[in-house]
Protein backbone atom coordinates (compact mmCIF):
# COMPACT_ATOMS: atom_id res chain seq x y z
CA UNK A 1 0.00 0.00 0.00
CA UNK A 2 1.02 3.18 -0.72
CA UNK A 3 1.68 5.58 2.53
CA UNK A 4 -0.38 8.85 3.40
CA UNK A 5 2.43 11.15 3.75
CA UNK A 6 0.76 14.05 6.37
CA UNK A 7 2.91 17.39 6.90
CA UNK A 8 3.38 20.55 9.19
CA UNK A 9 2.80 20.94 12.76
CA UNK A 10 2.97 18.70 16.02
CA UNK A 11 2.50 20.35 18.95
CA UNK A 12 1.56 19.17 22.60
CA UNK A 13 -2.25 19.67 23.86
CA UNK A 14 -2.81 20.82 27.17
CA UNK A 15 -5.79 19.46 28.32
CA UNK A 16 -7.60 21.52 31.33
CA UNK A 17 -8.40 19.45 34.28
CA UNK A 18 -10.71 19.81 37.60
CA UNK A 19 -11.67 23.52 38.42
CA UNK A 20 -11.15 25.73 41.24
CA UNK A 21 -13.45 27.11 43.77
CA UNK A 22 -12.90 30.59 41.06
CA UNK A 23 -13.78 28.18 38.08
CA UNK A 24 -10.20 27.93 36.93
CA UNK A 25 -8.80 24.78 36.08
CA UNK A 26 -6.71 23.01 38.93
CA UNK A 27 -4.30 21.45 36.27
CA UNK A 28 -3.26 20.76 32.52
CA UNK A 29 -2.21 17.37 31.13
CA UNK A 30 -0.20 16.84 27.92
CA UNK A 31 -1.62 14.87 25.02
CA UNK A 32 0.37 14.72 21.54
CA UNK A 33 -1.13 15.90 19.13
CA UNK A 34 -0.97 19.16 16.02
CA UNK A 35 -3.56 18.57 13.28
CA UNK A 36 -1.48 17.14 10.58
CA UNK A 37 0.34 15.05 13.58
CA UNK A 38 -3.47 13.75 14.30
CA UNK A 39 -4.58 12.82 11.10
CA UNK A 40 -0.94 10.85 11.00
CA UNK A 41 -2.08 8.88 13.75
CA UNK A 42 -5.65 8.26 12.67
CA UNK A 43 -4.42 6.83 9.19
CA UNK A 44 -2.12 4.51 11.19
CA UNK A 45 -4.96 3.30 13.54
CA UNK A 46 -7.26 2.43 10.46
CA UNK A 47 -4.56 0.18 9.25
CA UNK A 48 -2.85 2.72 6.79
CA UNK A 49 0.50 3.20 5.57
CA UNK A 50 1.10 6.70 7.75
CA UNK A 51 3.91 8.90 7.59
CA UNK A 52 4.32 12.51 9.34
CA UNK A 53 7.15 15.08 8.24
CA UNK A 54 7.79 18.16 10.00
CA UNK A 55 10.51 19.37 12.65
CA UNK A 56 10.30 19.08 16.01
CA UNK A 57 12.49 21.19 19.11
CA UNK A 58 15.20 19.15 20.44
CA UNK A 59 13.82 19.42 24.20
CA UNK A 60 11.61 17.44 26.39
CA UNK A 61 8.14 17.68 24.20
CA UNK A 62 9.82 17.11 21.11
CA UNK A 63 10.98 13.85 22.26
CA UNK A 64 6.97 13.22 23.18
CA UNK A 65 5.94 13.61 20.32
CA UNK A 66 8.58 11.85 18.78
CA UNK A 67 8.13 8.72 20.73
CA UNK A 68 4.18 9.22 20.98
CA UNK A 69 3.99 9.21 16.90
CA UNK A 70 6.43 5.79 17.24
CA UNK A 71 4.32 4.42 19.56
CA UNK A 72 0.66 4.88 16.88
CA UNK A 73 2.58 3.24 14.58
CA UNK A 74 3.80 6.37 12.37
CA UNK A 75 6.91 6.31 9.91
CA UNK A 76 8.71 9.27 11.11
CA UNK A 77 11.81 9.46 8.81
CA UNK A 78 10.96 12.42 7.41
CA UNK A 79 10.69 14.04 10.97
CA UNK A 80 13.89 16.60 11.56
CA UNK A 81 15.00 18.13 14.69
CA UNK A 82 16.33 21.55 16.39
CA UNK A 83 17.20 22.90 18.92
CA UNK A 84 16.48 26.87 18.11
CA UNK A 85 13.46 26.95 19.08
CA UNK A 86 10.77 24.76 21.01
CA UNK A 87 8.38 22.88 20.04
CA UNK A 88 4.41 24.54 20.32
CA UNK A 89 2.26 23.88 23.41
CA UNK A 90 -1.27 24.15 23.10
CA UNK A 91 -3.52 24.76 26.17
CA UNK A 92 -7.17 23.50 25.87
CA UNK A 93 -10.14 24.20 27.43
CA UNK A 94 -13.60 22.33 26.99
CA UNK A 95 -16.92 23.75 27.83
CA UNK A 96 -19.89 21.61 28.83
CA UNK A 97 -20.58 20.25 25.36
CA UNK A 98 -16.74 18.87 24.34
CA UNK A 99 -16.16 22.39 22.46
CA UNK A 100 -12.40 23.39 22.87
CA UNK A 101 -10.89 26.83 22.74
CA UNK A 102 -7.51 26.73 22.62
CA UNK A 103 -4.46 29.37 23.90
CA UNK A 104 -1.07 28.85 21.89
CA UNK A 105 2.40 29.42 22.96
CA UNK A 106 3.43 29.80 19.10
CA UNK A 107 5.87 30.77 17.30
CA UNK A 108 8.23 30.94 17.76
CA UNK A 109 8.50 26.84 17.23
CA UNK A 110 9.85 24.33 15.76
CA UNK A 111 7.49 23.21 13.33
CA UNK A 112 7.82 26.77 11.35
CA UNK A 113 11.51 26.17 10.77
CA UNK A 114 11.09 23.19 8.36
CA UNK A 115 12.26 24.65 4.91
CA UNK A 116 12.64 22.81 1.64
CA UNK A 117 15.95 21.27 1.91
CA UNK A 118 14.28 19.14 5.16
CA UNK A 119 12.63 17.29 2.41
CA UNK A 120 14.23 13.70 2.02
CA UNK A 121 15.12 12.91 -2.10
CA UNK A 122 13.05 10.24 -1.99
CA UNK A 123 10.08 11.55 0.49
CA UNK A 124 7.51 12.12 -1.80
CA UNK A 125 7.87 8.68 -3.75
CA UNK A 126 5.29 5.71 -3.71
CA UNK A 127 3.00 8.46 -1.76
CA UNK A 128 -0.47 8.11 -2.02
CA UNK A 129 -1.62 11.05 -0.18
CA UNK A 130 0.49 14.47 1.13
CA UNK A 131 -2.02 16.25 3.85
CA UNK A 132 -1.62 19.30 4.88
CA UNK A 133 -3.18 22.15 7.04
CA UNK A 134 -3.22 26.20 7.28
CA UNK A 135 -1.30 25.77 10.50
CA UNK A 136 1.85 25.43 8.66
CA UNK A 137 1.25 28.90 6.54
CA UNK A 138 1.25 31.41 9.55
CA UNK A 139 5.15 32.13 8.44
CA UNK A 140 6.01 33.43 5.16
CA UNK A 141 8.92 30.65 4.90
CA UNK A 142 6.51 27.91 6.44
CA UNK A 143 3.71 28.98 4.24
CA UNK A 144 5.87 28.81 1.13
CA UNK A 145 7.55 25.42 2.25
CA UNK A 146 4.13 24.09 2.96
CA UNK A 147 3.40 25.11 -1.19
CA UNK A 148 6.64 23.44 -2.02
CA UNK A 149 5.26 20.24 -0.37
CA UNK A 150 2.19 20.15 -2.24
CA UNK A 151 4.04 21.09 -5.62
CA UNK A 152 6.75 18.05 -4.77
CA UNK A 153 3.90 15.69 -3.93
CA UNK A 154 1.68 16.11 -7.26
CA UNK A 155 4.55 15.95 -9.13
CA UNK A 156 5.11 12.99 -7.84
CA UNK A 157 1.33 11.64 -8.51
CA UNK A 158 0.08 11.69 -4.89
CA UNK A 159 -3.60 13.08 -4.34
CA UNK A 160 -2.99 16.58 -1.98
CA UNK A 161 -5.18 16.95 0.35
CA UNK A 162 -5.75 20.25 2.51
CA UNK A 163 -8.01 20.57 5.65
CA UNK A 164 -8.31 24.82 6.14
CA UNK A 165 -8.31 23.58 10.36
CA UNK A 166 -8.60 28.04 10.66
CA UNK A 167 -7.18 29.17 13.74
CA UNK A 168 -6.69 32.97 13.76
CA UNK A 169 -4.84 32.86 17.08
CA UNK A 170 -2.17 31.60 15.37
CA UNK A 171 -1.64 34.79 12.94
CA UNK A 172 0.56 37.55 13.35
CA UNK A 173 -2.94 40.52 14.09
CA UNK A 174 -3.70 42.97 11.53
CA UNK A 175 -3.32 41.28 8.51
CA UNK A 176 -6.03 39.56 6.23
CA UNK A 177 -5.54 35.71 6.10
CA UNK A 178 -7.51 34.84 2.69
CA UNK A 179 -5.31 35.91 0.20
CA UNK A 180 -2.43 34.17 2.18
CA UNK A 181 -4.79 30.62 1.91
CA UNK A 182 -5.84 31.01 -1.50
CA UNK A 183 -2.59 29.32 -3.00
CA UNK A 184 -2.76 26.42 -1.36
CA UNK A 185 -6.41 26.01 -1.38
CA UNK A 186 -6.33 25.85 -5.22
CA UNK A 187 -3.49 23.23 -5.13
CA UNK A 188 -5.44 20.66 -3.18
CA UNK A 189 -7.72 18.10 -5.15
CA UNK A 190 -9.34 17.63 -2.07
CA UNK A 191 -10.58 20.51 0.25
CA UNK A 192 -11.90 19.65 3.58
CA UNK A 193 -13.89 22.52 5.42
CA UNK A 194 -16.12 23.20 8.70
CA UNK A 195 -18.81 25.19 8.27
CA UNK A 196 -17.82 27.80 9.84
CA UNK A 197 -15.02 27.85 7.41
CA UNK A 198 -16.63 27.29 4.47
CA UNK A 199 -19.10 30.51 6.13
CA UNK A 200 -15.91 32.87 6.46
CA UNK A 201 -14.20 31.79 3.06
CA UNK A 202 -18.32 33.07 1.50
CA UNK A 203 -18.27 36.35 3.90
CA UNK A 204 -17.50 38.81 0.51
CA UNK A 205 -18.53 37.09 -1.88
CA UNK A 206 -20.95 33.52 -1.56
CA UNK A 207 -20.60 29.97 -1.21
CA UNK A 208 -20.78 29.59 -5.48
CA UNK A 209 -17.96 32.09 -5.50
CA UNK A 210 -15.50 29.96 -3.25
CA UNK A 211 -16.42 26.92 -5.03
CA UNK A 212 -16.17 28.77 -8.62
CA UNK A 213 -12.53 30.17 -7.55
CA UNK A 214 -11.67 26.28 -5.93
CA UNK A 215 -12.78 24.99 -9.74
CA UNK A 216 -10.35 27.08 -10.84
CA UNK A 217 -7.52 25.60 -9.50
CA UNK A 218 -6.84 22.06 -8.69
CA UNK A 219 -9.42 21.08 -6.75
CA UNK A 220 -12.29 18.37 -7.58
CA UNK A 221 -13.43 17.71 -4.48
CA UNK A 222 -14.84 19.49 -1.22
CA UNK A 223 -15.99 18.24 2.01
CA UNK A 224 -18.28 20.05 4.54
CA UNK A 225 -18.52 18.60 8.06
CA UNK A 226 -20.71 20.56 10.54
CA UNK A 227 -20.13 18.25 13.51
CA UNK A 228 -23.82 16.69 14.08
CA UNK A 229 -24.88 18.48 11.04
CA UNK A 230 -25.38 16.64 7.96
CA UNK A 231 -22.37 16.74 6.07
CA UNK A 232 -21.94 18.37 2.09
CA UNK A 233 -19.95 17.80 -0.28
CA UNK A 234 -19.39 19.56 -3.64
CA UNK A 235 -17.88 18.86 -7.39
CA UNK A 236 -17.81 20.68 -10.81
CA UNK A 237 -20.49 18.74 -11.76
CA UNK A 238 -22.67 17.79 -8.93
CA UNK A 239 -23.14 17.99 -4.69
CA UNK A 240 -25.46 16.18 -2.31
CA UNK A 241 -25.36 15.66 1.68
CA UNK A 242 -25.24 12.82 4.43
CA UNK A 243 -26.74 12.21 7.58
CA UNK A 244 -23.77 12.69 10.41
CA UNK A 245 -23.76 10.64 13.47
CA UNK A 246 -25.18 12.39 16.42
CA UNK A 247 -23.12 11.04 19.53
CA UNK A 248 -22.60 12.71 23.50
CA UNK A 249 -19.52 15.01 22.90
CA UNK A 250 -16.98 14.88 25.31
CA UNK A 251 -13.73 16.52 23.62
CA UNK A 252 -14.29 17.69 20.27
CA UNK A 253 -10.12 18.82 19.59
CA UNK A 254 -9.19 16.04 16.85
CA UNK A 255 -12.41 14.97 15.29
CA UNK A 256 -11.95 16.47 12.50
CA UNK A 257 -8.21 15.13 11.92
CA UNK A 258 -10.32 11.66 12.63
CA UNK A 259 -12.48 12.49 9.97
CA UNK A 260 -9.81 13.78 7.68
CA UNK A 261 -7.60 10.58 8.58
CA UNK A 262 -10.41 8.13 7.59
CA UNK A 263 -11.14 9.84 4.54
CA UNK A 264 -7.92 10.01 3.15
CA UNK A 265 -6.73 6.14 4.48
CA UNK A 266 -9.77 5.03 2.55
CA UNK A 267 -8.97 6.96 -0.55
CA UNK A 268 -5.65 5.74 -0.44
CA UNK A 269 -6.64 1.76 0.12
CA UNK A 270 -8.79 2.13 -2.81
CA UNK A 271 -5.88 3.53 -4.75
CA UNK A 272 -8.17 6.86 -5.77
CA UNK A 273 -5.24 9.58 -6.88
CA UNK A 274 -5.93 12.59 -8.64
CA UNK A 275 -7.35 11.78 -11.19
CA UNK A 276 -9.73 9.36 -10.29
CA UNK A 277 -12.07 11.73 -8.07
CA UNK A 278 -14.55 12.60 -10.73
CA UNK A 279 -15.05 8.92 -11.17
CA UNK A 280 -15.48 8.95 -7.48
CA UNK A 281 -18.39 11.47 -7.36
CA UNK A 282 -19.94 9.54 -10.23
CA UNK A 283 -20.20 6.79 -8.40
CA UNK A 284 -22.14 8.04 -5.45
CA UNK A 285 -22.67 5.08 -3.55
CA UNK A 286 -18.93 4.59 -3.12
CA UNK A 287 -18.10 8.52 -2.21
CA UNK A 288 -21.05 8.01 -0.08
CA UNK A 289 -19.78 4.70 2.08
CA UNK A 290 -16.04 6.69 2.21
CA UNK A 291 -18.10 9.55 4.03
CA UNK A 292 -19.38 7.54 6.63
CA UNK A 293 -16.73 6.05 7.18
CA UNK A 294 -14.90 9.14 7.86
CA UNK A 295 -17.69 10.43 9.60
CA UNK A 296 -17.70 7.23 12.08
CA UNK A 297 -14.12 7.86 12.61
CA UNK A 298 -14.68 11.41 13.53
CA UNK A 299 -17.90 11.01 15.68
CA UNK A 300 -16.09 7.55 17.70
CA UNK A 301 -13.33 10.50 18.66
CA UNK A 302 -15.46 13.15 20.09
CA UNK A 303 -16.41 10.78 22.50
CA UNK A 304 -12.91 10.13 23.77
CA UNK A 305 -10.43 12.98 25.54
CA UNK A 306 -7.16 13.82 24.01
CA UNK A 307 -5.50 13.84 20.72
CA UNK A 308 -3.23 11.30 19.56
CA UNK A 309 -5.30 9.17 22.68
CA UNK A 310 -8.85 9.58 21.08
CA UNK A 311 -8.62 8.18 17.35
CA UNK A 312 -10.32 4.77 17.19
CA UNK A 313 -9.24 1.61 15.47
CA UNK A 314 -10.85 0.23 12.40
CA UNK A 315 -12.56 -2.31 14.17
CA UNK A 316 -13.82 0.21 16.73
CA UNK A 317 -14.92 2.24 13.67
CA UNK A 318 -16.94 -0.50 11.73
CA UNK A 319 -18.18 -1.79 15.16
CA UNK A 320 -19.67 1.50 15.54
CA UNK A 321 -21.13 1.61 11.63
CA UNK A 322 -23.25 -1.81 12.65
CA UNK A 323 -24.67 -0.12 15.78
CA UNK A 324 -25.35 3.18 14.34
CA UNK A 325 -27.55 3.33 11.30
Amino acid sequence: MRSVLCFGEALIDFHAEGRDAHGYPRAFVPFAGGAPANVAVAVARLGGDARFAGMLGTDLFGDLLLDSLHRAGVDTRDVARTGEANTALAFVALDAHGERSFSFYRPPSADLLFRPQHFRADTFANTAVFHICSNSMTEPQAAETTREGMRRARDAGALVSFDLNLRPALWPSGIEIRPLLWPALQLADLVKLSAEEFAWLAEADGEESVLERLWQGDTRLVVVTDGPNPLRWFHPDAEGELPAYRVPAVDTTAAGDAFVGGLVQQLAEQQVGPHDLDALVATLPRLHALLRYAAAAGALTVTRQGSFTALPDTAEVHAFMESHS
